[in-house]
């Protein structure tokens, strides 16, 4: 199910980092130090946008948003 708040996203296994495109002018976030099972129950989870808020966010991991016009390529969807 597309989500009605992530566009796109981007998880690299080795560097452990999690790329997501918001929609609308939201922007884009790079977390890191995401683990893999971290990243698979975001993947599983029916409303990315509520796990996202409810559960990652509070994980506090550290992250920097940036220029949403390098990104333009991810196409996995949420």
């Amino acid at each position: 199910m597309p989500s009605s708040v992530i566009a796109a996203m981007h998880y690299d296994p080795e560097t452990q980092a999690l790329t997501l495109v918001y929609r609308g002018k939201r922007g884009t976030y790079r977390y890191y130090n995401v683990t893999p099972d971290e990243y698979a129950e975001f993947r599983a989870a029916p409303s990315k946008g509520t796990y996202l808020n409810q559960i990652f966010k509070s994980r506090q991991h550290p992250y920097q948003r940036l220029d949403s016009s390098h990104f333009i390529h991810l196409v996995e969807k949420p």
